[in-house]
C-alpha cells in the first residue's frame, strides 16, 4: 500500500457524510487503525498529538466509490497471480483507484483468475479495490460469439457455460455459487440471436436468492429488460439504445420491481463514434430518455462504466448522467450508499460514519458545482490505507 498511519485526519475539506446530509464545511474525518472513528469540525482533532494530518482545504471528501460494472477479462490481467506486484498495482491504478473506486463489481471474468487478483489486494500485497465477481457469465446455447470479437476486445477466453433449458440454468447457477462467486451473471440474449430459456433467468435468480446473492443481466434489447424485470433480476446491467424509448410495459415492470440498473451510457457512444454524428446523437438521447424513465419510475441506479470494454475515465459517464436529469446528490448515492446498501447492508458502507470501514476519496473540486469534479481524485483511501495519490 501506498501509506497507512494508525490514527489518520483528512482536515479541512467539505465533508459529505451521505447523500441526503448537508456537507460538513472545513470539516475533518478522523481515522483510526483503518475506521472512521469521529466526523465533524475542528473539535475533533482537540487534544490529539497523534495524528497525521493531510490538508484538504478547497476539497472535497466523499465516501469511497463503487463500479458495479466492471470486468477483469482483459489479457492483462491474465495469470493474475504471477504478475509483479509493481506491474498489477500500475494496473488497477489506472483501471480503477486514481478514479476513487474502492468497490468494485466484476459481472462476468474467469472466476480462479479474478479470485487470485482478489486475494493478492486482500493479503495487503498490492493496493486495490475490494472486488466482488459473478465469475463467467451464463449464455444461451450457441451463442456465436466470434473468437474475432475477442481479439478485438483484448478480452481472454473465458466462456460462460452454455444453457438450453431452464433445469441447466439453476445447475450451472449452483455450480458457480458452490465455487465462491458473488453474483450470477445471465446473458438474455447473444449475437447468435439465440435467447436464455423460458425461465431460466426465473430459475438462477431462485438458487442466487436461497444463496443471499444477485443476479445480473445483460440485455440486448427492451424485451430483454421486461423478461429479466420479471423473473426477479436485481440488476440490469445495461440500457438498451438500439431498442428505442423502453414502452409502457417495461415501465410497469421497474415500478413493480426492486431492480437497479447500472446505465453503462458512455460505453454506447463509444461503439458508435465511426458513425455519422446524427446517429451518434440518436443513441445518446435514447440511452438518455431511458435513464430518465427509470428515474421516473422510480428506479434504483447503481453507477457502472463496462470499464475493461472501455476507456476508464468516468468523467463522459457523470456528464451522461446528468444529461438525464440526475443531480450531483443522486449520482453521489449511485456511487455509494445504494450499491453499498445493496451488496454490503446500509449497515456497513457507503456513508461518513463513525465505526464505519475509512473508505474515502478526497476531490480536487466541489462536485456539487461541476460534475466533472468526481473524477478529479487527489487521493483514494481503502481501509484508512492510500491506495492512491495524485502527484502534482
Amino acid at each position: 500500500m501506498l501509506g497507512i498511519a494508525a490514527v489518520l485526519a483528512l482536515a479541512g475539506g467539505t465533508i459529505y457524510t451521505s447523500p441526503a446530509d448537508q456537507p460538513i464545511r472545513n470539516g475533518v474525518v478522523l481515522i483510526v487503525d483503518g475506521k472512521i472513528a469521529a466526523v465533524g469540525g475542528k473539535a475533533v482533532l482537540r487534544g490529539r498529538r497523534d495524528v497525521k494530518t493531510i490538508d484538504c482545504t478547497g476539497f472535497t471528501v466523499t465516501a469511497g466509490f463503487w463500479n458495479s460494472h466492471v470486468h477483469f477479462l482483459e489479457r492483462k490481467w491474465a495469470n493474475a497471480g504471477g504478475i509483479p506486484s509493481s506491474e498489477l498495482g500500475r494496473q488497477l491504478e489506472e483501471m480503477l483507484t486514481r478514479y476513487g473506486f474502492t468497490s468494485v463489481f466484476d459481472l462476468s471474468s474467469s472466476w480462479e483468475n479474478t479470485r487470485r487478483l482478489r486475494d493478492r489486494i486482500e493479503s495487503g500485497e498490492i493496493p486495490g479495490p475490494r472486488i466482488y465477481s459473478t465469475g463467467q457469465g451464463l449464455l444461451p446455447q450457441k451463442p456465436g460469439i466470434p473468437d474475432a470479437s475477442l481479439g478485438f476486445m483484448g478480452w481472454m477466453k473465458a466462456p460462460g457455460a452454455e444453457v438450453s433449458t431452464a433445469a441447466e440454468a439453476a445447475a450451472a447457477a449452483r455450480k458457480l455459487l458452490e465455487l465462491g462467486v458473488d453474483g450470477i451473471k445471465v446473458f438474455a440474449s447473444a449475437p447468435s440471436k439465440s435467447v436464455f430459456p423460458e425461465g431460466g433467468i426465473a430459475a438462477v435468480s431462485g438458487e442466487a436468492h436461497r444463496a443471499g446473492k444477485p443476479v445480473f443481466v445483460h440485455p440486448n434489447n427492451g424485451a430483454d429488460v421486461l423478461t429479466a424485470l420479471h423473473a426477479g433480476a436485481d440488476v440490469i446491467a445495461h440500457t438498451t439504445p438500439s431498442s428505442g424509448g423502453w414502452d409502457d410495459a417495461i415501465l410497469g415492470a421497474i415500478k413493480e420491481s426492486r431492480a437497479a440498473l447500472t446505465p453503462t451510457l458512455t460505453i454506447w457512444k463509444y461503439y458508435m463514434r465511426h458513425e455519422r454524428i446524427s446517429v451518434q446523437d440518436q443513441t445518446v438521447n435514447a440511452e438518455v430518455g431511458q435513464l430518465r424513465a427509470w428515474i421516473a419510475a422510480g428506479g434504483a441506479v447503481l453507477f457502472g462504466t463496462d470499464v475493461g470494454a472501455i476507456d476508464p475515465d468516468p468523467s463522459e459517464e457523470y456528464r451522461l448522467m446528468a444529461q438525464a436529469g440526475m443531480g450531483f446528490r443522486q449520482i453521489l448515492a449511485a456511487l455509494t450508499t445504494a450499491p453499498a446498501g445493496r451488496f454490503e447492508g446500509a449497515g456497513r458502507a457507503g456513508r461518513i460514519t463513525p465505526g464505519f470501514p475509512a473508505d474515502l476519496v478526497v476531490l480536487g473540486g466541489d462536485p456539487a458545482r461541476d460534475i466533472r469534479a468526481l473524477a478529479e481524485v487527489r487521493y483514494t483511501l481503502r481501509a484508512g490505507r492510500i491506495v492512491y495519490r495524485r502527484g502534482d
